[in-house]
């Protein structure tokens, strides 16, 4: 039987997804709940690898067990046996040829900042300090550049084995609600750390460090200047990943 769940999580304290010889991961945590509550090693598949520091809203694995445990209660069972900073929302059962990394047809992403002159401790674990308030009109402007199918090769950090830098960006919205701004990404699949560095290339340009032809200048050259800074992971969130 495959079994999906939803999983959601704080990622302040783990290394991230995947696991990792030296750091506490989200992957393992889970591996080891199953374990205790089937006695089988399953190898869980998420549908995608949250780096060190990022969120989930609703985190997509899907994992094969023998466990006559009903699909639909692994998630009641799971969660006692689960640290309080992941749990698991929801399961159900799906067909055998399901995969949750390969079967995704959108992620979306939001990363969040927080206006303040001092950090906050109510708000720091899972949003970003900015000392003001950028312009967001011309952060508006900026998201119909990335918008689109393109090569986002000055999206990704150094350190990508991948080859083909191509994606799609359905979508990037830009939302202030008082002192808070979120931009939310939708997008077919994402490059290392391209969500972060989308975040903090809009900062720069309601900053007014960038314009939005600098931007569009980075996506047909590739080249990314230093006022695009990759935004720091704990203001990242994985929100939604549809199939």
């Amino acid at each position: 039987m495959r079994v999906l769940l939803t999983l959601s999580y704080d990622g302040t304290d783990f290394c991230g997804y995947q696991v990792q010889p030296n750091g506490r991961s989200v992957e393992q945590v889970l591996n080891d709940a199953i374990f205790a509550l089937t006695g089988e090693r399953v190898k869980s598949v998420s549908s995608g690898r949250t780096d060190s520091g990022v969120h989930a809203y609703a985190q997509t694995v899907h994992f094969d067990t023998n466990s006559t445990i009903p699909a639909k209660n692994f998630a009641l069972a799971l969660n006692p046996l689960l640290p309080s900073d992941v749990k698991v929302l929801k399961s159900k059962k799906v067909s055998g040829d399901f995969h949750a990394r390969y079967g995704a047809k959108s992620k979306t992403y939001r990363y969040s900042f927080y206006v303040s002159q001092t950090e906050n401790p109510m708000f720091s674990r899972y949003k970003s300090l900015i000392k003001q308030m950028p312009n967001v009109e011309k952060m508006k402007e900026c998201c119909k550049v990335i918008e689109g199918t393109h090569d986002f090769k000055c999206f990704m950090a150094s350190g990508s084995s991948v080859k083909d830098t191509t994606r799609t960006v359905y979508s990037v919205k830009i939302t202030k609600r008082g002192s808070f701004l979120d931009i939310t990404v939708k997008g077919n699949g994402f490059l290392y750390n391209m969500v972060r560095i989308i975040a903090g290339t809009l900062l720069a340009v309601g900053e007014n460090k960038l314009l939005s032809g600098d931007v569009a200048r980075m996506i047909e050259t590739g080249d990314r200047p230093v006022q695009a800074k990759t935004a720091e992971a704990r203001g990242l969130a994985l929100i939604e990943v549809k199939y």
